[in-house]
């Protein structure tokens, strides 16, 4: 499966912190049913054979709504559970051996935190980058949000869709306007919410404003 710019558009990333007595799957269909356009498994506590066990049912829901599914640094569950691709940072699996044990057909996003790594992702030949973080985030608690001319400057060199990530929630998603993303990409703005669907369905509609997509 390769990706369009319009599927990037929503793109939700798990996390079970935020189930309060939900499973993971009812909350990502509730997510995927009201405009979730990607969805990524990021389950960090998981040992290997739970998350596969995990990926194949979140895998059968997002095939349901032809939605594409990856899986975070996993590159070998991504692989047993025949996920649509994986996401790899810099510090995870390099590109080329992920490649090597997906295949040419499955999707491979990465991280990219500077212009730099952004170019070097998009000649090895990632199929999209994950930016930021663009605010500060409770996620990854060491970083350091991203100046938005440095967003700017990666969405004007790369050619691959790029999503904004990192603290992206309702109240911010609009400050995004202009830098020339794709789409973004949440966690607690979909999945910490008490009514999953609903902030899926007004995320979906702040990003169309962001990134000026009129078609979707």
């Amino acid at each position: 499966m390769k990706i369009s710019k319009k599927s990037m558009l929503l793109y939700a990333i798990t996390d079970r912190q935020w189930l309060n007595g939900r499973t993971l799957a009812s909350q990502t269909e509730e997510a995927l049913k009201n405009g979730v356009t990607f969805l990524q498994l990021r389950e960090k506590h998981l040992g290997h054979d739970e998350l596969v066990r995990e990926a194949v049912i979140i895998k059968e829901i997002a095939a349901r709504y032809n939605v594409p599914f990856v899986i975070n640094d996993d590159v070998y569950a991504a692989r047993e559970a025949d996920a649509d691709g994986v996401h790899i940072g810099q510090n995870d699996a390099d590109y080329k051996k992920a490649r090597q044990i997906l295949g040419d057909n499955k999707i491979i996003g990465m991280t990219a935190h500077s212009l730099e790594e952004a170019i070097a992702a998009q000649n090895a030949g990632a199929d999209y980058i994950g930016t930021g973080a663009v605010f500060a985030t409770s996620t990854k608690k060491d970083t350091v949000p991203m100046p938005l001319d440095t967003l700017k400057e990666i969405t004007s060199h790369i050619t691959i869709p790029v999503v904004a990530i990192g603290g992206i929630n309702h109240d911010n998603i609009l400050k995004l306007k202009g830098s020339g993303i794709d789409g973004v990409a949440v966690i607690s703005a979909i999945f910490a919410q008490e009514n999953t669907g609903a902030a899926a369905l007004e995320l979906l509609n702040l990003c169309k404003e962001v990134t000026d997509v009129i078609h979707i």
